[in-house]
């Protein structure tokens, strides 16, 4: 058997409406070569790099195998997204099987699990690299203004169903996790452009490199598209900028600092059931941790301003208005959440290991469609242990106790039991319950709708929120079975 050398090169390749076309391409074969050992041996090596079973630390919060995981874990690897021809998150998220994705507007999208989706899904808690991009104070996700663009993503670690007992409020239908890739592992230049229907372009660049300990990526990026409606208005106009350091300790243990702004002018979204809203954004974040010998400390600050103007439908706006209790249509807010969080991961006996955390959130809201500026706080302390009862057989099990200005402290507890057949088949029984308090918009809103019907006069009433009230629930139980 032969193998062909092929030289080949290209100048530029552009994505088209999710079409990759290159551009002065050329392949030139050389002659046949010999297939030597060294070529057996890597072949051999890319065989077993392809059935390696992919590891996952979205689950229990430190790296295991996905068929150990006590929930059920999806991985996107960076293949996957190479491969998909998407242009963001949300397009790669419905290749998840039990994900539902819901496109309302060139902006707007509706992510939730296991038919939960609906017009502002707020179930789901979004991460970058573990760290939250989930707007707390309304319960939103801004999935066009990710502080991440998708060539700089190793892998996305998607988990289906509650997951309190670990990561709090807002892992109410599940989580996902972006992680990103280290400076060794984009070291260079990398420069991408593509372009579509609707207007739609979109730029990226990103430089990353190692100087002894230290290691660096910076990132900017564009994207702008036309709105579905009227293809002559801009839905999206956005640019972001990005940077990150960190420094390599001995023993494997790291010290991380990043931070990014952004801005959208304009931001078409959300769609309600009555009309859409267009937003003015700006949002910042930044973040410093240290991580050694199972030990995590980090903390990190998001911030949002937005100003906004809302539209009904043109049916109808004869009928409607709605403004905040001075009488204003639209208006302005500032959103800060800062949260401090500790982990730590030690071995108690050989095969039981305990990881406990803890993490506090301030989180303030200032918004003219609010009584008053809203604070809320939140403490959370929990614990879980992994214990491998036998060669086959591991047991998991994990308490949070979450305190939260607006509700009675709660309880979210989840355990689970993993058997394993044999190397290539797993069956996993797992019962989890999970919490999500009300927002500071549920707690502190206050605004006027007028409704008006022809030759009547108007009716006017009043949306106030209350802290009366209890948090949802969810109490999941789940059997899977996985094999390969």
């Amino acid at each position: 058997m032969e193998m062909i050398d092929v030289r080949k090169g290209c100048i530029l390749a552009i994505t088209l409406a999710g079409m990759s076309i290159p551009f002065l391409c050329w392949a030139e074969p050389s002659l046949p070569i010999p297939r030597t050992s060294s070529a057996i041996d890597h072949q051999l090596q890319e065989e077993a790099l392809y059935l390696k079973e992919e590891t996952v630390s979205i689950a229990s919060r430190y790296e295991q195998p996905i068929s150990k995981a006590p929930s059920d874990v999806y991985v996107i690897t960076d293949e996957d997204i190479r491969n998909s021809g998407a242009t963001d998150i949300p397009t790669l998220l419905r290749q998840v099987p039990g994900f539902e994705v819901m496109q309302t507007s060139a902006v707007d999208f509706n992510v939730s699990v296991r038919g939960n989706n609906q017009l502002l899904a707020h179930k789901l808690l979004i991460l970058v690299d573990g760290r939250s991009i989930y707007i707390d104070q309304s319960g939103q996700v801004l999935w066009k203004l990710l502080p991440v663009a998708l060539t700089e993503i190793k892998r996305i670690e998607v988990l289906k169903g509650p997951a309190s007992a670990v990561y709090g409020f807002n892992a109410f239908d599940g989580v996902v996790n972006i992680i990103t890739k280290s400076p060794e592992e984009m070291k260079g230049t990398t420069l991408q452009v593509a372009g579509g229907e609707l207007g739609t372009l979109l730029t990226t660049g990103v430089h990353a490199g190692m100087v002894g300990n230290w290691g660096y990526r910076l990132s900017a990026g564009h994207e702008q598209n036309q709105r579905w409606s009227d293809r002559s208005a801009p839905a999206l106009n956005s640019q972001r900028i990005g940077g990150m350091t960190e420094y390599h300790l001995s023993h494997g243990g790291k010290v991380r600092a990043e931070a990014g702004i952004s801005r959208s002018n304009p931001y078409n979204g959300f769609v309600t059931i009555g009309g859409t809203t267009d937003t003015h954004n700006a949002q910042a974040h930044a973040l410093l941790s240290y991580e050694q010998n199972g030990l995590l400390i980090r903390g990190w600050w998001n911030n949002l301003f937005f100003n906004h103007t809302d539209a009904f439908f043109p049916v109808l706006t004869p009928l409607f208005t709605s403004t905040d209790r001075l009488g204003r249509a639209g208006g302005n807010a500032s959103f800060n959440s800062y949260d401090l969080e500790t982990r730590y991961r030690f071995t108690i006996l050989e095969t039981l290991t305990l990881n406990v955390g803890s993490n506090f959130r301030h989180i303030v809201a200032s918004w003219n469609l609010l009584s008053t500026r809203t604070v809320e706080n939140r403490l959370g302390l929990y614990a879980q242990g992994d214990w491998q009862v036998h060669r086959s057989l591991e047991l998991s099990a994990g308490l949070r106790y979450d305190l939260d200005t607006f509700i009675a402290p709660t309880l979210s507890p989840r355990g689970a039991l993993v058997y394993h057949l044999n190397a290539n088949h797993a069956f996993r029984l797992s019962s989890s319950v999970a919490h999500r308090p009300p927002t500071t918009f549920d707690v502190g809103v206050h605004h006027i709708n007028s409704f008006t019907l022809p030759g009547s006069p108007p009716t006017t009433s009043t949306t106030l929120g209350s802290s009366n009230v209890k948090p949802e629930q969810i109490i999941s139980y789940e059997a899977g079975y996985q094999g390969w």
